[in-house]
């Protein structure tokens, strides 16, 4: 018996899809060794992927380059332009809660930690 392929070509590799070898995703076929993230090269399952303009990454990288920044563009990677937006702003002091669990100037003689009263 002769294994014969499908009509599909792999978006990745554009060769043919064996039917045992097929990993479909958004309506177009993979290779299972090619349906990897773009950005690390990771090997994907459908089950931990997204995808953008048709490019795949895995759920990590794709909330690190698009959740984050709030960019869903191509110029996903253009740098910060200020260092303004990277700072929080205090918008009120402390509590005097907060006093007590932000720990002493001494330290554990054992491990070397910040020691709480």
């Amino acid at each position: 018996m002769a294994f014969s392929g499908t009509l599909q070509k792999c978006k990745v590799c554009e060769k043919t899809v064996y039917f045992m070898d097929q990993l479909t995703a958004d309506a177009i076929s993979y290779h299972k060794a090619c349906f990897k993230c773009n950005h690390c090269k990771g090997t994907l399952k459908l089950s931990n992927y997204s995808s953008m303009e048709g490019v795949l990454y895995c759920k990590p990288h794709f909330d690190q380059l698009f959740k984050e920044s709030g960019n869903f563009t191509k110029n996903f990677q253009s740098p910060v332009k200020s260092a303004d937006k990277l700072t929080p702003k205090l918008t009120r002091s402390p509590s005097k809660a907060a006093g007590m669990f932000s720990g002493t100037p001494d330290k554990c003689a054992t491990c070397g930690k910040t020691a709480y009263p």
